[in-house]
């Protein structure tokens, strides 16, 4: 069984910088749209059972625009566990203000998972965030187990980051080893015991997308 990780499209709070946590949400740009359906194109070599998606806009509309790409009726399921990081004071603040206000938790959030303690600004930390989403991951692979089959889950950069690379076994103090996860980029991983265990396919594929890729496209 093949799970394909979709992070959203590009947003306004993307592009200027700004912390987008589960609290906050900005539109899609609108060429963020194309480079869903670019993404699509992708996604239409792969059979789907389900999709499955956060349901905070930004990701719910990313799902809506491939659902109408792919081929199939493919049934479309919104969990609140596939949210993104609660990220309390520091939402909707630019990355340069989070680093002057609060400059632990900026840097540990970034560089040190193992490190954050984000009770001063009211977040969620890393342990909290995989131990709400491992459940939603475990009872999609139930749901939809079985060889060949194949989900995709549309959810956010962070969130993402630190859950695949929790199903992978990476240690809490390495989860960012790996680098971000760019908008609208896809990472598969395949389980072949039901989700008792996890095998990386792809990281972070964007080369669907049709053009240069910036700093402000990547957690």
């Amino acid at each position: 069984m093949r799970l394909y990780f979709l992070r959203h499209g590009k947003t306004e709070w993307n592009l200027e910088s700004r912390y987008q946590g589960a609290g906050g949400d900005s539109p899609l740009l609108p060429e963020s749209y194309a480079e869903i359906h670019q993404a699509a194109t992708f996604l239409k070599q792969v059979t789907f059972s389900h999709v499955y998606a956060s349901p905070i806009k930004r990701a719910r509309d990313t799902a809506l625009t491939v659902l109408n790409d792919l081929p199939d009726d493919i049934p479309l399921s919104l969990l609140s566990r596939l949210e993104e990081f609660h990220l309390g004071r520091m939402e909707g603040m630019t990355f340069t203000d989070a680093k002057k206000t609060f400059p632990a938790e900026f840097e540990a959030f970034r560089n040190a998972p193992d490190k954050y303690k984000p009770v001063e600004i009211g977040g969620e930390s890393f342990q909290e965030l995989i131990n709400r989403m491992t459940p939603a991951i475990q009872m999609i692979v139930h749901a939809n187990g079985g060889a060949d089959q194949n989900v995709l889950v549309v959810s956010h950069g962070a969130a993402l980051n630190a859950e695949i690379n929790a199903l992978l076994g990476t240690p809490l103090a390495h989860l960012r080893d790996r680098g971000g996860l760019t908008n609208t980029s896809t990472t598969i991983l395949e389980t072949t015991d039901n989700g008792a265990s996890f095998q990386l396919i792809a990281w972070n594929k964007t080369d669907y997308l049709k053009r240069q890729l910036d700093a402000t496209d990547t957690i």
